[in-house]
């Protein structure tokens, strides 16, 4: 009860989780499993630079570091505008404190990303490169390109997917309001 003559008592934080208990919780595992785990993958990555560097160390230095100054000098300004535009076309109602806002880009960002990684990790097979590695998949050069494109479509069709039934979803209070508006009405009448 409140009131002049007393103090009012506000409840105790709790304590947020810290060091071993949040690696628990995140991770679930504990300290030394985690840490064996960091060991075991950077001794993976230890050797498979220790096999990359053994033939042509001067290449991969170059290729390496052209690689990090094209990314940071073009790729990344041209995705991060093409996000920020994406942001403003996508960007649906502004958040309030009652609803947060649920950003729809991101159903354009993951199948772009996806279909992204597997152009560059093909790059060589889509633009028709490379014309020995026929002998290898038992495919001729011209596929390639019209399966990423139709891997591409078909991830960018679910993903609109995935934002209709979840639009749909979300637009299910305001039709049972309308509903029941309608019936309202019509029981007046």
């Amino acid at each position: 009860m409140r009131g002049p003559g007393r103090l009012h008592v506000w409840p105790r934080p709790q304590p947020t989780p810290t060091g071993v208990v949040q690696l628990r919780v995140r991770l679930g595992i504990g300290l030394f499993r985690y840490l064996l785990l960091v060991l075991v993958s950077f001794a993976l990555a230890a050797y498979a630079g220790v096999q990359l560097l053994k033939g042509d160390a001067l290449g991969v230095a170059l290729w390496f570091v052209g690689a990090a100054l094209l990314h940071d000098l073009v790729l990344l300004p041209l995705y991060s505008v093409t996000d920020r535009a994406a942001q403003f076309l996508f960007g649906g109602r502004p958040a309030t404190p009652v609803r947060p806002r649920k950003p729809s880009v991101n159903y354009v960002r993951v199948p772009a990303f996806v279909s992204g990684l597997l152009l560059l990790v093909w790059w060589p097979l889509i633009l028709r490169q490379v014309g020995h590695y026929t002998a290898g998949t038992g495919l001729p050069a011209d596929v390639f390109l019209g399966r990423w494109l139709l891997i591409t479509a078909a991830l960018f069709a679910a993903s609109a997917a995935a934002l209709t039934v979840r639009m749909w979803l979300a637009s299910g209070p305001r039709r049972r309001a309308a509903r029941h508006q309608r019936k309202a009405r019509s029981a007046t009448k």
